[in-house]
């Protein structure tokens, strides 16, 4: 199972989100072709609300907690409460790191 699915699977059942997108940056990073270390999370979930950001990005990192200890090395996060997500215009892209 890619790293992709694993983080995919691991929030879905974590926070059962109402929206989620799990976005492979790793081409964008000076990591070998394949590489799965690198990755974009835009979520909106119930169990934000009322939280502020820091609060919901632990949420995140505690649910992906072994895959940070097995070789992700980067996740950018875009966190929403259902409400926020549906006024949600835009999701900035990401930096290429690459030179």
């Amino acid at each position: 199972m890619s790293v992709e699915q694993i983080i995919t699977e691991k929030l879905t059942a974590a926070l059962s989100p109402s929206h989620l997108e799990v976005i492979n940056e790793s081409h964008n990073h000076h990591v070998p072709p394949n590489s799965e270390t690198h990755f974009k999370v835009i979520i909106a979930c119930d169990s934000f609300e009322g939280k502020r950001l820091l609060a919901r990005h632990r949420t995140v990192n505690e649910a992906l907690a072994a895959e940070f200890a097995n070789g992700l090395h980067a996740l950018s996060m875009h966190t929403f409460t259902p409400a926020e997500w549906a006024q949600e215009a835009d999701i900035p892209s990401s930096p290429k790191c690459k030179g």
